[in-house]
């Protein structure tokens, strides 16, 4: 597997609403942890489409791994739409505009603004068709926006070497025990800031890579 794409939850459906969220770095290590385990088997590429929540966290990820750990390892950025930002605040404008300028590739599946939720539906085909298989975070007790894409991937996987893999919230406390751990008595990432885990709040030339 070269090239793998994460998705998983926007941050409104964590009830992460601040960019210091306790959350977010336990999620990034999660994911960090899927990963080095996959560059020591050959994976190249990390693909995201940049949406605000775990695809951008897992962007954020993927280039603090390259400093320190697995620099070979590439960014790519597809995005279902121009200026998918817009809309953001300044704060995270200015995170994923970090994200951008780092990232190895960046592209848009249509070359125009927002125009309707087709444009998310074209994402979702053109990522599965140019990736060998999909890191989901996502736990089945929680549903959310990441079940279609999953259910898109199993349809994928039925006829093809599609592998599926996930981080559950199950992961992630044992990532934020370990990070507790770690800081012998520090701040308790465990307890109810996980509550919101638990329950759901409501054509390009990138084959070349």
């Amino acid at each position: 597997m070269k090239r793998i794409l994460i998705t998983g939850y926007k941050a409104s459906e964590l009830g992460i609403f601040s960019l210091k969220h306790p959350g977010i770095p336990i999620i990034k290590k999660a994911i960090q942890k899927k990963l080095i385990a996959l560059v020591e088997e050959g994976l190249e590429w990390v693909v995201v489409s940049g949406g605000w929540g775990v695809e951008l966290w897992a962007a954020e990820a993927v280039l603090e791994l390259r400093t320190n750990t697995c620099p070979e390892l590439k960014l790519a950025i597809i995005t279902p739409f121009l200026e998918q930002e817009e809309k953001w605040s300044d704060d995270k404008k200015n995170c994923y505009t970090s994200v951008i300028e780092r990232a190895n590739y960046v592209n848009s599946i249509t070359k125009t603004k927002y125009e309707g939720p087709w444009q998310f539906k074209e994402r979702d085909k053109f990522l599965l068709r140019n990736s060998d298989g999909i890191l989901l975070v996502y736990d089945e007790d929680t549903e959310g926006s990441p079940r279609f894409m999953k259910q898109q991937a199993a349809q994928l996987a039925a006829n093809h070497a599609y592998p599926i893999l996930t981080i559950n919230a199950y992961d992630l406390q044992n990532i934020a025990e370990d990070e507790q751990g770690e800081q012998h008595g520090g701040e308790d990432l465990s307890g109810d800031q996980w509550e919101d885990l638990d329950t759901y709040k409501d054509n390009t030339d990138f084959e070349e890579i």
